[in-house]
């Protein structure tokens, strides 16, 4: 059964992604609105695309969260890999998704210092750069 509604949630994604089945929505919406004067702009008219949308739009939660998932599960799997296979890589970071919200955000401050260390050290080698090209320059 699982494997029925992962396939299934696969290919809902696949097409409902694809370009065709948003013009096939909007065809859909202007269909209704073009019937909106025979049915007297009623109450049942309403109903029909309120109900319709209501539908779709909550098996759709449930099939694009699976798909979202598997991918984000799959993406983990191949950083998490990338982690191990690489000499001098912290391994501790293997599983990071599975840490405390406290662990995270250590984490998150730690790597934004590092990123502050190498944009600092980038400005200054240009810096250095431009001035050894002013020096040269006749």
């Amino acid at each position: 059964m699982h494997d029925f509604f992962t396939r299934l949630a696969r290919w809902a994604s696949n097409v409902v992604a694809h370009p065709l089945a948003f013009i096939a929505a909007v065809a859909s919406v202007l269909v209704w609105a073009a019937c909106g004067p025979v049915f007297h702009y009623g109450e049942n008219w309403q109903l029909v695309i309120n109900t319709g949308t209501t539908i779709l739009t909550f098996l759709m939660v449930f099939l694009l969260q699976n798909t979202q998932n598997r991918d984000s599960r799959a993406m983990h799997l191949k950083l998490d890999e990338l982690l191990r296979a690489i000499k001098g890589a912290r391994t501790e970071l293997v599983d990071l998704e599975n840490v405390t919200e406290a662990e995270l955000a250590r984490y998150a401050d730690e790597f934004k210092k590092l990123h502050l260390q190498y944009a600092d050290a980038l400005v200054k080698r240009r810096r250095h750069r431009k001035q050894g090209e002013r020096k040269a320059a006749p």
